[in-house]
C-alpha cells in the first residue's frame, strides 16, 4: 500500500487510537480508561508521545468509528459556509441530511446532530490535550528541554478547541487539566462570562507562545509563530484592534510567512504546509488507518460528481456568492447581486473557488456541466472546486469514502494579512490598510487564470485590479476589507463566523434570504432571528448528562 502525505502525524494516530481506544465516545463526559496499558506504564516517554498525538488526531473532526465527520467537520463548511450567504447544504434534497437543511433555515434546536457532534468531537480534543498535559507533567523520563515544547503544542490545541467552541456555541464549560475523574467534567456551561471565556483562551495561547521554538522539525506541530498567529486571531474576535495589529506584525515580520505566487497552488495537497500556510489540519489517505480516516473525512460529502466523482453533492456555492465575485471595467468589486452574465468582467479567484457551467473543472480536461450537480432544480448548477483534489492526482482516493489528503487550513496568510487591514481600518489607518489589501488582491491579479481547453485564452472576462484610489472614509475601507476577506476565502468556513463577529450577521443572512428566495424554493422557511441564530445552542444531551450525575 502506498502511503500518501508527508505528514508525520498520519503515522502515529493509529498507536496513539489503540492506546485510547476507549476514549473515543459519544459523550465528551464518559470516563476514560486505558485499555491493556496500566497506569505506571503510561507516562513512559513513548506512550506519553502517543497521548500528546492523540490529542492532534481528533483536529479533523473523527473521533470515533463512524464515518460521521461531515456532521463535526474541521472545515466548518456546515457551520460555516451553509449557514452563510456564501453557500447551499446540496446534496439529494432537503431530506437528505435534514439536519443540515435545519441549520440552513435557522431551524436549530440543541438535539441536531451536528449541534451534538461537533460539541463532542471538540471537547473529545479538549479532553485528550487535559489527559496528555496531565502524563506529560507526571512523567520523570521525559527529556525536560522537549517538555516544554510539548506543554507549548498541548496548551495551543486546547486553545484551538475551546477558540471553536467559543465561536460556534458562546456559552461553553471549561476545563482544564486539574480534571481527574468524570465528576470534574460535570460543569456548568455559565460558570464563566464571555469575556473569561477568551482571557481563558487568550491564556492558552500566551502560554504556547512563551514554550513553542522558533520552528519545528516536523511539519504539523505548532511554532511561536503560529501561537501568535492565533492570538492575533483571538484578538479579532474581541475587536482588540491594538493587540491584533501588535501579534500580526510580530508574525509578518518574522518572515517565517509568505503568499504564494498563485492563487490555485495554495489548494493543491502537494503545496499544503507551504509558506503560506501557518497552521493546517494534517491530512493523509493510504496510510493504513481504517477506512482512510486521517484524510478530508468531514469533507467527502463535497464530492461534485461528473465524469470522475462520487455524486453526494453537498458544500454548493450560492448564486449570491457567484454574483460577488462581479467585477466592472476598472476590476474592482461591484456587488450588486444581479445574477451574472457570460459577458460580465469577474474576479479569476472566482473559477478557481468554484465549478461553472462552461469552464474548465482542475486539470481533468473538460468543461465542467451542470449536470454534474446533484438535484440541480434544487440547488443550481455550481460546485464546489477551491477544495477538491483532481481526480489524476495521487492525493484523491477513487474508492469510498472519496476523499483526499489536502489538509484544512485554519490560518493561512492571506487571513492574518486581512485581519491586519481590518485592525487598521479600525484604528484610522485607511491607507496602511488599503497596501495590506492591495497584496491579496495583487496576488490574485497576477495568478495564473483558469484557460480554455485549449489553453490558448483565458476561460472567462477575467478582470481584477488593486485599490488605486485613496478610501474615502472608515465606511468604505470597512466595507472593502471585508469585501475581500468574502472573496479570498469564499468556501474554507469562515464567512458565518466573520458576519457574527462584525455584528451583521441579521441584516447581512435577512437581506440575502429575501432575493435567494425568489432563486432557490428550499429556503422559503429560513428566517435568522437577531440575539438567537449567531450561535449554535448547547446540546441537549449536556443538560442531560448533567442531570443524571446529580
Amino acid at each position: 500500500m502506498t502511503f500518501f502525505r508527508n505528514n508525520y502525524t498520519a503515522k502515529l494516530i493509529v498507536a496513539a487510537l489503540a492506546v485510547f481506544s476507549s476514549s473515543c465516545s459519544d459523550d465528551y463526559l464518559e470516563e476514560m480508561t486505558y485499555g491493556e496499558i496500566s497506569p505506571a506504564e503510561m507516562t513512559s516517554p513513548g506512550n506519553v508521545d502517543r497521548a500528546i498525538i492523540a490529542a492532534y488526531s481528533t483536529l479533523n473532526g473523527q473521533y470515533d468509528a463512524s464515518s460521521s465527520a461531515f456532521n463535526s467537520p474541521a472545515s466548518n463548511w456546515s457551520f460555516g459556509d451553509v449557514v452563510s450567504d456564501d453557500a447551499y447544504k446540496g446534496g439529494g434534497g432537503t431530506g437528505d441530511q435534514n439536519n443540515i437543511h435545519l441549520l440552513e433555515i435557522f431551524n436549530v434546536n440543541p438535539t441536531i446532530i451536528d449541534v451534538e457532534r461537533k460539541w463532542v468531537a471538540l471537547f473529545e480534543g479538549v479532553k485528550r490535550t487535559n489527559e496528555a498535559m496531565r502524563l506529560l507533567q507526571s512523567s520523570e523520563e521525559y527529556n525536560p528541554t522537549l517538555k516544554e515544547s510539548r506543554m507549548g503544542e498541548l496548551y495551543f490545541l486546547r486553545g484551538h478547541y475551546y477558540f471553536e467552541l467559543k465561536k460556534i456555541y458562546n456559552t461553553i464549560p471549561y476545563i482544564d487539566e486539574t480534571a481527574a475523574t468524570v465528576n470534574d467534567y460535570a460543569v456548568s456551561h455559565t460558570q464563566f462570562t464571555s469575556e473569561q471565556l477568551w482571557d481563558k483562551i487568550e491564556e492558552n495561547f500566551t502560554k504556547a507562545y512563551e514554550r513553542l521554538p522558533e520552528s519545528q522539525e516536523q511539519v504539523g506541530r505548532p511554532n511561536k509563530m503560529t501561537a501568535k498567529a492565533y492570538l492575533a486571531k483571538t484578538y479579532i474576535f474581541q475587536k482588540q484592534w491594538r493587540d491584533a495589529l501588535e501579534a500580526a506584525n510580530e508574525v509578518i515580520n518574522s518572515n517565517k510567512y509568505s503568499l504564494l505566487p498563485h492563487f490555485r497552488d495554495v489548494f493543491l495537497p502537494e503545496n499544503d504546509n507551504s509558506s503560506e500556510i501557518i497552521f493546517a489540519v494534517q491530512h493523509s489517505v493510504l496510510d493504513g488507518a481504517p477506512d482512510n480516516y486521517n484524510g478530508s473525512i468531514g469533507d467527502r460529502l463535497s464530492a461534485p460528481g461528473g465524469p470522475f466523482y462520487s455524486q453526494y453533492g453537498f458544500h454548493r456555492p450560492s448564486q449570491n456568492l457567484i454574483n460577488a465575485y462581479k467585477t466592472n471595467a476598472n476590476g474592482m468589486p461591484v456587488l450588486d447581486n444581479v445574477n451574472l452574465a457570460g459577458t460580465d468582467f469577474v474576479d479569476p479567484r472566482l473559477d478557481h473557488t468554484v465549478g461553472r457551467p462552461g469552464i474548465p473543472y482542475l486539470d481533468l480536461g473538460v468543461l465542467y456541466e451542470a449536470n454534474w450537480a446533484r438535484d440541480l432544480s434544487t440547488y443550481g448548477p455550481f460546485a464546489p472546486k477551491k477544495r477538491i483534489v483532481s481526480a489524476n492526482s495521487p492525493y484523491q482516493t477513487d474508492t469510498w469514502p472519496y476523499i483526499s489528503a489536502l489538509n484544512y487550513y485554519i490560518i493561512r496568510y492571506a487571513d492574518l494579512l486581512l485581519w491586519k487591514a481590518e485592525a487598521l481600518v479600525e484604528l484610522d489607518d485607511l491607507e496602511g490598510a488599503r497596501a495590506v489589501v492591495n497584496q491579496v488582491r495583487g496576488r490574485a491579479r497576477d495568478s495564473r487564470y483558469v484557460m480554455n481547453l485549449a489553453g490558448t485564452a483565458p476561460a472567462a472576462n477575467y478582470k481584477i485590479e488593486t485599490y488605486s484610489a485613496t478610501w474615502a472614509d472608515k465606511v468604505s475601507a470597512r466595507e472593502a476589507v471585508r469585501t475581500e476577506r468574502r472573496l479570498e476565502l469564499a468556501m474554507e468556513g469562515h464567512r458565518f463566523f466573520d458576519l457574527v463577529r462584525w455584528g451583521v450577521a441579521a441584516e447581512t443572512i435577512n437581506n440575502y434570504l429575501a432575493v435567494e428566495k425568489t432563486r432557490r424554493t428550499h429556503l422559503t422557511n429560513a428566517n435568522f432571528t437577531e440575539g438567537t441564530h449567531e450561535y449554535l445552542p448547547v446540546p441537549q444531551k449536556y443538560f442531560d448528562v448533567l442531570e443524571s450525575m446529580k
